[in-house]
């Protein structure tokens, strides 16, 4: 029983105590005192009257949304940023909170791609990224990537327990994460490393906004690029080379995340929503043209695409849409009938082969169209999977690989300006000519695996600079006639150690029993 010594204690207590309530609703406070810290607490005066003191320092954390959140000084913490990305990530994009948002796989998707392009959209020369970006896209990134760590699957596993073995499941990264994850990181580093390369190179440079008369103008339709200026003369033999050799290095990187990208993408489902969007017959969704050509009892794919008109990426993309489509219909067909029975009349065993061998005839026609225009935007085919795809890990790999492929030949094209400059120096006549397609048409359709496009770069340095480059032509005969006398001696008879470089062997993940991600199926 609490005693009272006045009478007006018992109100005083009531006071303190509501004074007490309404400060702790409103701040943060700790509980235990520390060394050298005075805790917070009540402090009385001389009348008896009691006041509650907080420190500024211990308030509540407060929404970056409230009246005063904006007079943070400094930019965020990484915390700050990983709370707000994540945040997104959970709330599937709708930051209302209503539960109305897309899918974890969509959402983490969209975050890479909106990453790449905040980063790389607006990078249009061949230059190192700035140290900026290059941080901020190695640390969101692997924030992004961390969440296939998580993505686990049960393999059985031998355990040894007093003597005996037994076999239980225990859980080990999905098999395509753990294959691909490494792969595409290692790109990754590659193309970065490829566009350090051109750090401190003057054989070319780019026309400023008053000076753009003096360069070359663009024939395509990409105006906004900016325009490659080269010495009247044009490059050196070395630097030619040297840009040819980045060229391909870049190239083989584009092939490598386009058969990773395709892979993943072969191994989405094809929603119901694109199923029945979809025609009743191949010949409808080809057209008349299209589908005589491609019946033809000749058919010869490259002299088909030539016959066509694809000047601008709306046809491109309209091709590959009829062709997917009729091909998606015809193997519905074909499957239908296995399933209905194995045995028939000998009209629809023939209507069986020709469907057979029309759908072949497509898929070539595809792997053409992705090796002649690598910078196509994607299909509807390609855009119905990603949206309604609900597998994580498919998600994270089919974007990551997506944006790697975009830079990839971002790079290339820029390099390609830059060979083009040197031709028109070499050849003024070629000035009123469009830059050539280096895409060699005539070569026969190769459908890209991530294996084999993997292991041409097994043994490719990752960083070559110019200088380098000379160092390492130095020793070829017909360079010390042609290219000694354009360079300092120096410099060609002293060439640089080269560090062996760090391979990369995606069969040697394949050797110990990973298979690709069809083995999981």
């Amino acid at each position: 029983m609490v005693r009272f010594s006045r009478g007006n204690s018992l109100e005083r207590f009531i006071r303190r105590v509501r004074s007490i309530d309404r400060s702790s609703s409103s701040s943060e406070f700790e509980m235990f005192e520390m060394e050298g810290r005075q805790s917070p607490g009540p402090h009385f005066d001389g009348s008896g009257n009691s006041s509650w003191s907080i420190n500024k320092s211990e308030r509540a954390p407060r929404s970056r949304f409230a009246p005063n959140a904006g007079q943070q000084e400094g930019p965020p913490s990484d915390l700050q940023l990983m709370k707000e990305r994540f945040a997104r990530l959970l709330l599937g994009e709708d930051m209302s909170g209503s539960g109305k948002g897309v899918s974890s796989a969509l959402a983490l998707s969209n975050a890479i791609t909106n990453l790449s392009a905040s980063l790389f959209g607006d990078h249009r020369k061949l230059e190192p990224l700035p140290l900026e970006k290059r941080v901020r896209w190695r640390k969101e990134v692997d924030w992004l990537l961390s969440v296939t760590d998580h993505i686990v699957e049960f393999v059985p596993t031998e355990q040894v327990k007093d003597g005996q073995s037994m076999e239980v499941m225990s859980t080990q990264q999905r098999r395509d994460l753990h294959m691909n994850i490494p792969a595409l990181r290692k790109l990754d580093a590659m193309l970065l490393g490829y566009l350090e390369n051109f750090k401190d190179q003057q054989e070319f440079w780019y026309a400023s906004g008053n000076d753009s008369h003096k360069g070359i103008e663009r024939k395509d339709n990409k105006w906004w690029m900016p325009t490659v200026k080269v010495p009247p003369s044009g490059l050196s033999i070395v630097s030619r080379k040297w840009l040819e050799y980045q060229k391909e290095s870049v190239n083989q990187v584009l092939k490598a995340a386009m058969a990773i990208n395709a892979q993943v993408l072969a191994e989405m489902e094809i929603p119901e929503v694109y199923m029945e969007s979809l025609p009743k017959n191949g010949r409808v969704s080809l057209g008349d043209a299209i589908y005589k050509h491609i019946t033809d009892e000749y058919f010869d794919p490259i002299q088909f695409l030539e016959s066509l008109d694809l000047s601008t990426e709306h046809k491109i993309v309209d091709l590959k849409n009829r062709i997917e489509a009729s091909c998606i219909i015809w193997k519905r067909k074909m499957n239908n009938k296995d399933m209905r029975s194995s045995w028939g009349s000998m009209g629809s065993i023939v209507s069986l082969e020709k469907r057979e061998q029309f759908e072949e005839r497509a898929e070539t026609i595809l792997h053409l169209l992705k090796q002649q225009y690598p910078g196509a935007p994607q299909s509807q085919l390609d855009i119905s999977k990603i949206q309604y795809n609900k597998d994580v890990g498919y998600a994270i790999l089919e974007s990551y690989a997506r944006v790697l492929e975009s830079l990839a030949f971002s790079v290339m094209s820029r390099i390609e300006d830059v060979l083009h400059a040197d031709n028109i120096a070499r050849n003024p006549s070629l000035k009123d000519s469009n830059r050539k397609n280096n895409s060699d048409t005539t070569a026969a359709p190769l459908k890209l695996d991530p294996r084999v496009e993997l292991e041409k770069l097994k043994g490719q340095p990752t960083s070559m600079t110019l200088w380098d480059f000379m160092g390492w032509q130095a020793d070829e005969p017909e360079m010390k006639k042609k290219e000694i006398d354009s360079f300092d001696d120096s410099l060609i008879k002293k060439p640089q150690s080269i560090a062996a470089p760090k391979k990369f062997s995606y069969t040697e993940k394949v050797e110990t029993g990973l298979r690709s991600p069809t083995a999981r199926h």
